[in-house]
């Protein structure tokens, strides 16, 4: 998502200069253009904030006759975006975790969690994928991911639902598959250079049912080998 680019719900609607992140970083950026990490996958959150402030001028002759009083309400309202925005994320999260209930201390979970999978360069889709494959089964010997998963079941311990609904919200939140850039690269090339489109269409019968964990095709799931892509305008 760019300045640029945001449609009202706040999705993006240009997937030109993008990419989908492997390894989980809040600095990683794919817009060649990009230089200084403006639109960073970390920065998602304040440049939505940013967009809406824009819109929210070109608003201001609506809200209120008075330019004061008109910048006073858009301000409110443009104010209150961190907290809607932290609530829904958080909610978000819960379900990947598998946690039905609210807790206080939910939002340091799921940062510890972050944290361990920027430190381990852990891919982010299959970390998310193996917590719901694996349930109660340990993804790492790391003593940072030991103490993290102890937190996790504890706190899973807590609600009443049963391990297999908390495998079935989970799965149902963590996708399996991805359109991982290399598969996407291979498919354009194959369509492009050799007039092959077997290559797409296997990759579309894939991700047509992205969170089906019971899918086999472990080739669709492998990060790149490259840790470097780079993508541009118009592409």
């Amino acid at each position: 998502m760019n300045t640029d680019n945001m449609a009202l719900s706040g999705e993006t609607i240009d997937y030109g200069p993008c990419a989908f992140m492997d390894a989980y970083d809040p600095a990683t950026v794919f817009s060649s253009i990009d230089r200084h990490g403006r639109y960073a996958y970390g920065h998602q959150p304040p440049i939505a904030q940013w967009n809406l402030a824009r819109l929210a001028e070109t608003l201001l002759p609506l809200l209120h006759e008075r330019d004061k009083k008109a910048v006073g309400i858009a301000n409110e309202a443009i104010a209150s975006f961190g907290t809607r925005f932290q609530r829904h994320w958080l909610a978000g999260m819960r379900s990947k975790l598998g946690l039905f209930t609210e807790e206080a201390d939910d939002t340091a979970l799921v940062q510890s969690l972050l944290d361990w999978m920027l430190q381990a360069k852990a891919d982010f889709t299959n970390t998310f994928r193996a917590l719901s494959d694996a349930g109660s089964a340990t993804l790492s010997h790391d003593p940072g991911y030991l103490g993290w998963h102890q937190r996790w079941q504890s706190r899973l311990r807590r609600q009443s639902q049963s391990a297999h609904e908390v495998a079935e919200q989970m799965q149902r939140h963590n996708p399996a598959f991805i359109p991982r850039n290399h598969k996407v690269e291979e498919a354009l090339s194959a369509a492009s250079e050799s007039d092959d489109l077997s290559v797409m269409r296997r990759l579309l019968a894939v991700l047509a049912n992205p969170c089906d964990h019971s899918q086999v095709h472990h080739e669709y799931a492998l990060p790149s080998a490259s840790a470097s892509y780079q993508t541009f305008c118009g592409t």
